[in-house]
């Protein structure tokens, strides 16, 4: 478990409050004038969906259903939801969705292709530190789908769980995704205790999580948590190898490339099967979902995106992409 964040506006500042063992009046909040993208709503609904993962210390866990808490993520679902649905295409063509996730440009501007070409030591570990908020929980927001797929016709399910399998380590505590991350995160001299960066995660990182935790905890969005699931498996195998490169080139050891390089070849076989198998087979026995799984493709998509912008444009300006997290106020004297 972690430490409770700091608030970043009224929205996450009642939530936390109600965290901390406090009152506050959920019911009279705002949401619907909150900034969809920013950094209040989304830590607020982050920290809602953390009441279903690993939670905070010193949280009560029956507030996992609280009522007035679950009515208040349901509207900050709704703003988030709105904003992005309303940011992408849609459709109903999944194979053209996933065909433009296989098309790489030849010359790229995100992240990874900054740290592979001349990215520094402090923009690496920056990036590490930004991605820990999903990797240290890496294929859990996931596994929220499993249940919701047809298990006596199980072509999607098996191949699913085919994918999971791997994530959480193929029955090897040691190879699990999120102990290889931070395992490379102590190679790097950063801290890889769980939530140890959620300060410093800007609301750009925090939305491309809360998306996945929106799909998957929802029945009603199991096609798009599907989707969602496809563009990580299918893109992730350039890119990591693009991070493998830039490691390299910095002249560090080769543990610290374990995490990327295990992603490289892994998720090249996963994604043969996500396209083969889990998409076929959930399309096979419900067609209509179509389109939430388009969804699901083009809102991370999306979300990723606004990401990489923020990230890289810091780095072109000289500046950190981290939050600055003010120092504690000292007590009065008096």
């Amino acid at each position: 478990m972690s430490a409770l964040p700091r608030a970043r506006g009224p929205l996450s500042a009642a939530v936390l409050d109600v965290l901390g063992g406090h009152t506050a009046d959920l019911r009279a909040l705002d949401t619907a004038a909150a900034d969809p993208q920013g950094d209040d709503l989304q830590l607020a609904l982050y920290c809602c969906y953390e009441l279903h993962y690993r939670s905070f210390d010193g949280v009560d866990d029956a507030l996992e259903w609280d009522p007035e808490l679950l009515a208040l993520r349901a509207r900050l679902e709704e703003v988030f939801l709105a904003a992005v649905r309303g940011s992408v295409a849609g459709g109903d063509d999944v194979e053209a969705a996933v065909d433009a996730l296989l098309v790489e440009p030849t010359e790229g501007t995100g992240p990874s292709w900054r740290l592979a070409a001349d990215g520094e030591r402090w923009q690496l570990d920056e990036y590490v530190a930004l991605r820990s908020i999903y990797h240290l929980k890496e294929a859990d927001p996931q596994a929220w789908v499993i249940p919701r797929l047809d298990g006596l016709h199980g072509r999607a399910k098996t191949s699913l769980m085919t994918v999971e399998h791997d994530e959480f380590g193929a029955g090897r505590a040691d190879r699990v995704h999120a102990r290889i991350f931070a395992d490379m995160m102590d190679q790097l001299g950063l801290d890889s205790g769980y939530h140890a960066y959620l300060d410093a995660a800007p609301a750009e990182v925090l939305a491309t999580i809360n998306i996945m935790s929106l799909f998957g905890l929802h029945r009603r969005w199991r096609g798009a948590s599907v989707g969602q699931f496809a563009l990580i498996e299918i893109t992730s195998p350039p890119g990591s190898a693009r991070l493998v490169a830039g490691i390299e080139r910095l002249g560090l050891p080769e543990s610290a490339t374990a995490f990327y390089a295990e992603h490289v070849e892994a998720d090249a076989v996963h994604e043969q099967v996500v396209r083969r198998e889990l998409l076929a087979g959930l399309l096979e026995r419900e067609p209509e979902l179509a389109a939430d799984v388009v969804l699901g493709i083009q809102a991370s998509t999306l979300l990723e995106d606004r990401l990489a912008e923020y990230v890289v444009g810091r780095w072109a300006e000289g500046q950190s992409a981290l939050r600055s997290v003010p120092e504690p106020s000292e007590p009065s004297a008096a």
